[in-house]
């Protein structure tokens, strides 16, 4: 009896013993998925890297980033990608300037504004429009955008950069709006209680006192929504006619993620043409990682 009375004290005295293993499993398995997760990056890395540089090489730094011509089928073969890099960074740039504003004072809207029924069916809206595969938006783009761009700019051809980046704004809303209205919910009462109390009115406490102190959030949504306009291919091959064009507002264009997708299929093993897409794959590879760390920088330096 003594010594079963001796191990109830000691379980008692260590409740946390027997829990101790099970917890050193789950932190290992925690661990080996993050390393999995850090290998995949490394191995994309490595084989872009490796794919991607030989035809750099036999076709010029210069020439290849800088080149204004794609005619890869050609007697003679052009493998500039410049009007690829343009129509990306533009494209990109109209998709932000049309879905930032919208996307944010919609948030908003939401997070302090709004009815809860009307904020219920908002959130639903941008739920459902988060989930539509790509294909569709590209689909309604092209049977409804592109013919109405076409009619109103009396334009031989409505499949342009314009159309994409209206499908692009449309497409980054849901990850704008729902992690910045993720980020104001996050922001405490107490500030902006404190902000009426000193006599400053409903809309001044919003944006000069809840806005500021989802900033971080509100800059996570824009990143969010920067990767996904960049990495887009399905929707924009669709809405912006595919062709190697120098960028311009109302004429067909092709970004960089369309022409690996566009041309990959009909490619030869191992020769250059196959070889430049993959250098092209490398170029939008390190595009999106010089942004993504760009704005990393700047909102770590915000939160310090």
């Amino acid at each position: 009896m003594q010594g079963q009375n001796q191990n109830q004290n000691q379980t008692k005295k260590n409740p946390h013993k027997h829990s101790q293993p099970l917890e050193l499993i789950i932190h290992g398995v925690f661990l080996v998925l993050g390393l999995v997760t850090v290998g995949c990056v490394l191995l994309i890395s490595v084989y872009l890297l490796v794919a991607g540089i030989p035809a750099i090489g036999k076709i010029g730094l210069v020439d290849f980033l800088f080149g204004t011509k794609w005619a890869p089928t050609e007697s003679v073969p052009a493998y500039g990608i410049l009007p690829f890099i343009l129509t990306s960074v533009y494209g990109t740039a109209g998709a932000i300037l049309l879905g930032v504003p919208i996307g944010f004072f919609t948030a908003v809207y939401l997070a302090k504004l709004a009815p809860t029924k009307v904020k219920t069916a908002v959130e639903t809206a941008v739920s459902l429009l988060a989930g539509i595969p790509s294909v569709v938006y590209g689909l309604v783009g092209m049977i409804v955008l592109v013919p109405g761009i076409r009619k109103l700019f009396n334009l031989p051809d409505g499949a342009s950069l314009f159309a994409a980046i209206i499908v692009l704004a449309i497409m980054i809303l849901p990850s704008i709006i729902k992690v910045s209205l993720t980020a104001l919910e996050a922001v405490p009462k107490e500030y902006e209680d404190a902000s009426l109390a000193l006599g400053a009115t409903p809309i001044e406490t919003y944006f000069k006192v809840s806005v500021p102190a989802a900033r971080s959030g509100i800059a996570t949504a824009v990143v969010l929504g920067v990767g996904r306009a960049i990495g887009e291919a399905m929707a924009v091959i669709m809405v912006s006619g595919n062709a190697a064009n120098m960028p311009s507002l109302f004429q067909s264009v092709r970004f960089l993620t369309t022409a690996v997708s566009s041309e990959m299929s009909y490619t030869a093993d191992g020769s250059l043409h196959q070889q430049a897409l993959f250098s092209i794959a490398l170029v939008l590879f390190l595009f999106i990682m010089l942004l993504n760390a760009t704005l990393n920088f700047f909102l770590k330096r915000e939160r310090k």
